[in-house]
């Protein structure tokens, strides 16, 4: 069963769940240089957190937020599947609701 679309600028859980978890795994050095360096660890291993959440990571968890990295953001972000496991974990972590949906029409965020 496909989970429903979930609102991802109405949440944001996912980029303040881990700092362990914005890592850089497939990326090409090319893709990579599109991400401004601001935002990407001294190590060169992932996006650079503050504590757990994405300094990419714009405005407040739960109520609205955006990706200041999204066209360029790495492929751990493209992988977490809205209304999948990984998602559903960074939700309950700060107490969202598992079944909030997007309302009809509005931007929602779809692998």
């Amino acid at each position: 069963m496909i989970p429903p679309p979930f609102d991802c600028q109405a949440c944001g859980a996912c980029c303040s769940f881990s700092p362990t978890w914005p890592r850089f795994s497939t990326e090409a050095e090319a893709d990579l240089d599109k991400i401004p360096e601001k935002f990407v660890s001294a190590d060169l291993s992932g996006m650079r957190c503050d504590g757990a959440r994405c300094l990419a990571l714009v405005g407040r968890v739960g109520v609205a937020t955006s990706c200041a990295v999204y066209a360029a953001r790495p492929e751990v972000c493209r992988a977490c599947v809205p209304g999948g496991d990984d998602c559903l974990m960074a939700r309950r972590a700060f107490g969202l609701d598992d079944t909030v949906v997007a309302p009809q029409g509005d931007a929602v965020c779809e692998a």
